[in-house]
């Protein structure tokens, strides 16, 4: 059953993931959403840039939210790194979207969507970096 800032499925989520959406992605390189999601790419996932302000971000098809990600590209983890109050909404898409897991970046905190996400059987990491997470794995080289 999926949780919250459960470990041993945030260990599953960054070993068998295959493609990211960074919701919140930023075209400034020193903001921390395009430094994560370049470390990403360097790490080889398929990053996805979520941002309505662009159209190609990082060298990469850029959309403007969700549910603009064409079906047949694979999501498997959705990593926001936008406000808390955009986060009911961007869970709400998340699971229309048949997402495999959460992820919302420090101080990204919404217990009501993430207990909707845990009751949909999608795992949650809430409040956390997924760069630091993916680090103390062993998975990746630190920035």
């Amino acid at each position: 059953m999926a949780g919250v800032n459960d470990p041993l499925e945030i260990d599953r989520a960054l070993r068998t993931a295959k493609a990211i959406a960074v919701v919140g992605c930023s075209p400034e390189e020193s903001r921390p959403s395009n430094v994560i999601a370049r470390y990403l790419l360097r790490a080889g996932y398929d990053v996805i840039p979520v941002n309505p302000g662009h159209v190609e971000l990082l060298g990469r098809t850029c959309y403007p939210d969700l549910a603009s990600i064409p079906k047949d590209v694979r999501v498997d983890i959705v990593d926001v790194f936008r406000r808390s109050v955009f986060v009911p909404e961007i869970a709400s898409a998340a699971l229309e979207r048949g997402a495999g897991f959460f992820w919302m970046q420090d101080g990204v905190v919404d217990e009501e969507a993430a207990q909707r996400l845990v009751a949909a059987g999608i795992g949650v990491a809430m409040d956390r970096c997924i760069y630091r997470d993916h680090v103390s794995l062993g998975a990746g080289a630190p920035l």
